[in-house]
C-alpha cells in the first residue's frame, strides 16, 4: 500500500493558527521494520497514523508572522519519561517550540523492552521525517531550525536520522539542524559513514549494560575521521537513563548489547554477528540477537550527571537553534 504524501492533520483545541499554544497533529507514516525497507521498498509499505503533540513556547507572540525553531523529541523502549518531559519544558522555556512524537500510542504500543519488534527504529526515523515535513509547513515554525533528540531507542533515530542514505530515501529537501541522542546504540555500524552535516552528539553513562558506551567510543572516532561532525560525552558512573530521578532498577527481560558489533549494509539491512545474512524480519532479528545479546539490564539516575546532561542538553540546542550564527 503507497504511503499518502499529503499529511492528514487533525487540530486540537490547540492550532497554530489560532493562536493557541498546543495541539495534537496527526499524520500519514508507514511500518517499514527495518531501515532496509525503507531505503528499497518504502511506496510499498502497511499506512500508519501516527500523532504527536506540538507546544509552543509559554509566552508565544500572537504574531503569525514570528518563527520558532524546533526540537523534536522521540521516546525510548519503555515509552516517554518524567524527564522527556522535562527536557521539553526546558526548551519550550528558551523559546523553543517541542513536538512529542508518539510513535508507540500510535499503534497501540506501550514498550517494545524485550523484544524490540513491534516498533523499530525504521518506523520512528520515518515518523520522525514525516512529522517533520507535517510542522515545517506551519507559519509559526522556522523549518530551518528543527532539531531532533531522543533517548535509548529514541537515541538511535537521532543519531540514524542523520544517515545519508536513510535519510535521502526518505526526503531530500529537508535536514535537521541538530542531532541529541542520548544513550543510543552504537553498535551498529554502517558499511557507508555518509551523515549530513549537522551536529551530532551523544550522551552515555559508562556503566551503561544497555546500549554500551565502549560501542560509542569506537563509533564516534570511525565517524570523526569520516569528517562526520560528531561528538560524544561519557558520565562517570552513570547507568542507562542516567538523567532521570530514581534509584538503579532492575529488568529481567531487557536486552543487554554489551557484546554486539553489528554492520550494516549500503541498503540498510543489519547483518548478523559471524554471518553475513541480514537480520531483515523479525524471526532473523531474533535469532540474530541471540548470539551477542543476553537479558537483563539496569537502568537509572545519577544527580551528577543528569545536572550536566540538562545543561549540555541547554547549551546545545541554544547555539544550534537560537543563535544567528
Amino acid at each position: 500500500m503507497k504511503i499518502k504524501l499529503a499529511a492528514i492533520i487533525y487540530l486540537t483545541a490547540g492550532l497554530i493558527a489560532q493562536n493557541i499554544h498546543h495541539g495534537k497533529i496527526v499524520f500519514s507514516s508507514a511500518n517499514p521494520f527495518s531501515f532496509k525497507d525503507v531505503i528499497t521498498d518504502l511506496d510499498n509499505q502497511d499506512v500508519q497514523e501516527v500523532f504527536g503533540i506540538l507546544k509552543l513556547p509559554e509566552n508565544t507572540s500572537w504574531d503569525v508572522t514570528v518563527k520558532y525553531p524546533l526540537v523534536i523529541g522521540v521516546a525510548g523502549s519503555l515509552g516517554w519519561g518524567e524527564q522527556h518531559f522535562e527536557y521539553l519544558e526546558m526548551y519550550r522555556e528558551m523559546g523553543i517550540a517541542t513536538f512529542e512524537l508518539n510513535s508507540f500510542k500510535s499503534r497501540g504500543i506501550s514498550s517494545t523492552v524485550g523484544s524490540q519488534i513491534s516498533v523499530t527504529t525504521a518506523m520512528m526515523v520515518l515518523d520522525s521525517y514525516r512529522a517533520f515535513e507535517v510542522l515545517s509547513q506551519y507559519p509559526q515554525i522556522d523549518a530551518d531550525k528543527v532539531a531532533i533528540t531522543g533517548w535509548s531507542l529514541g537515541g538511535a533515530v537521532t543519531l540514524f536520522s542523520s544517515w545519508l542514505p536513510l535519510k535521502n530515501a526518505i526526503n531530500q529537501e529537508l535536514k535537521f539542524t541538530a542531532h541529541l541522542a542520548f544513550y543510543p546504540p552504537c553498535f551498529i555500524k554502517p558499511a557507508l559513514l555518509e551523515f549530513t552535516n549537522s551536529p551530532i552528539h551523544i550522551l552515555i553513562g559508562e556503566l551503561d549494560n544497555w546500549t554500551p558506551a565502549d560501542a560509542c567510543k569506537e563509533l564516534v572516532p570511525d565517524l570523526q575521521g569520516e569528517g562526520v561532525n560528531i561528538g560524544l560525552t561519557v558520565y562517570e558512573n552513570s547507568h542507562h537513563s542516567f538523567d532521570r530521578e530514581g534509584s538503579l532498577i532492575f529488568i529481567e527481560n531487557g536486552y543487554s548489547f554489551t557484546d554486539c558489533r553489528l554492520k550494516m549494509r549500503a541498503d540498510g539491512a543489519v547483518v548478523m554477528n559471524f554471518f553475513n545474512f541480514p537480520m531483515t524480519t523479525p524471526f532473523l532479528q531474533k535469532i540474530g540477537l541471540s548470539f551477542c545479546a543476553e537479558r537483563g539490564v539496569n537502568y537509572g539516575g545519577n544527580p551528577a550527571a543528569r545536572k550536566k546532561a540538562f545543561q549540555f542538553a541547554r547549551e546545545f540546542m541554544g547555539q544550534h537553534l537560537l543563535s544567528d550564527k
